[in-house]
């Protein structure tokens, strides 16, 4: 994570007008998102960030009123960075055509890279979801708006219809990519990685397939029931 030294309007953080000063707010939030990619939050010691970072103890809560808000900033340059590329996804799509499946590869894609992105961040708040809800509360806003955006895009390449049902099976089948991912990044019970390109070749395939399945669900139910009326002679 690399935040733009315009970007520290954040709650709990101490704004300051010195690009120096800026910089050093800069490479405590890119030190710590890099350092809880291999340790949890309670093992993040603010005195091995500062050394990391060149800076002093003092330095730090004199940006950052606490190590909680320290967190909660980084939370919230996640979820920022999450936003900005559903942004430029909604861009891209204005002249994007393509498939299905070219779609649901280029969602599942976007979603890893960003996952990828901010893995450590996010393990963190997964960890303390239980204890504080709010961590994690900026990401189900991200998820719901994710799958809102993605939902008119996916139908138009569904074909006419059974909106309704068809929208239920592009909710659920983001359920099943980011349950997906979320177990990745917090349990990692294999076979896969959120780090192995077959991530995402398998999971944009499992949209794929929940997507399909529900298109020709009318049609099978439809052949079903004209083959109960048939009576056998």
């Amino acid at each position: 994570m690399q935040p733009e030294l315009a970007d520290f309007d954040l709650p709990g953080v101490t704004p300051s007008r010195q690009k120096r000063s800026r910089e050093t707010t800069a490479a405590l939030l890119k030190a710590g998102a890099e350092m809880l990619r291999t340790r949890s939050l309670a093992e993040l010691s603010i005195e091995a960030l500062c050394a990391k970072v060149g800076a002093t103890v003092g330095a730090f809560y004199s940006r950052f009123e606490s190590k909680e808000a320290y967190f909660n900033a980084l939370i919230e340059l996640a979820a920022r960075d999450g936003a900005s590329g559903l942004s430029r996804m909604t861009e891209n799509e204005q002249t994007a055509g393509g498939s299905l499946d070219g779609h649901c590869r280029l969602l599942v894609r976007g979603l890893i890279g960003w996952t990828r992105k901010h893995e450590g961040v996010l393990r963190a708040a997964l960890q303390h979801d239980d204890t504080r809800p709010s961590r994690w509360t900026p990401f189900k806003g991200l998820a719901r708006a994710a799958t809102d955006h993605a939902t008119a895009p996916l139908l138009r390449r569904m074909g006419k219809g059974r909106k309704a049902a068809k929208t239920r099976a592009i909710a659920f089948g983001f359920q099943v990519v980011l349950g997906t991912l979320v177990n990745a990044i917090l349990n990692n019970p294999g076979p896969l990685s959120v780090h192995d390109d077959e991530m995402e070749v398998r999971l944009g395939g499992c949209l794929l397939l929940l997507l399909e399945a529900e298109m020709t669900a009318a049609p099978r139910r439809a052949r079903a029931q004209g083959a109960a009326r048939v009576k056998p002679p």
